[in-house]
């Protein structure tokens, strides 16, 4: 009676080792997917997270209340990002004006130093490198390390006659 009763129990498959692998494998694939739901849900810090990704609810009250505690959350960052995007254009608007500011500043600065070169260079003697404006701009050259123009010497040519 025993045998017959394990023979009869489970089916006509029984006995079938391919079968029972199968669902082995199937169980134990299983237990591994909920292990890994589990350890992503405390990993989470939402409290509704763990209804988020089973969307298991009792009632359409609970599943409406939990709805609208994740709509009120989703809000609540969104109006954080909008308060973050205006700071963040306000600061790059005063920078931009600094900019500006400076710009104009600048070219005041140079325009004043362009109309002082041009009522000097006439009282430098003809003789002297430094009476040529163009050819000092190209001799000149950046120096990185210092940070500054390195120009080059005044010098006086005179000339020897015979």
């Amino acid at each position: 009676l025993q045998m017959l009763e394990q023979q009869v129990v489970g089916g006509e498959q029984a006995q079938n080792k391919d079968l029972k692998e199968k669902h082995k494998r199937r169980k134990k694939y299983a237990d591994e997917r909920r292990l890994q739901l589990v350890a992503a849900l405390q990993e989470s810090n939402e409290d509704s997270s763990e209804q988020a990704l089973l969307n298991v609810y009792d009632s359409i009250q609970e599943e409406v209340r939990a709805k609208s505690k994740m709509l009120e959350k989703v809000q609540e960052k969104l109006r954080a990002a909008e308060t973050e995007i205006k700071d963040l254009q306000l600061e790059f608007g005063l920078e931009k004006m600094d900019y500006l500011s400076t710009i104009r500043r600048q070219e005041r600065d140079l325009m004043l130093c362009q109309q002082l070169l041009d009522q000097v260079q006439s009282l430098v003697r003809r003789d002297c490198n430094y009476s040529n404006l163009e050819k000092i701009r190209r001799e000149s050259v950046w120096d990185e390390e210092s940070g500054c123009w390195k120009i080059p010497e005044p010098v006086i040519q005179k000339t020897h006659l015979p």
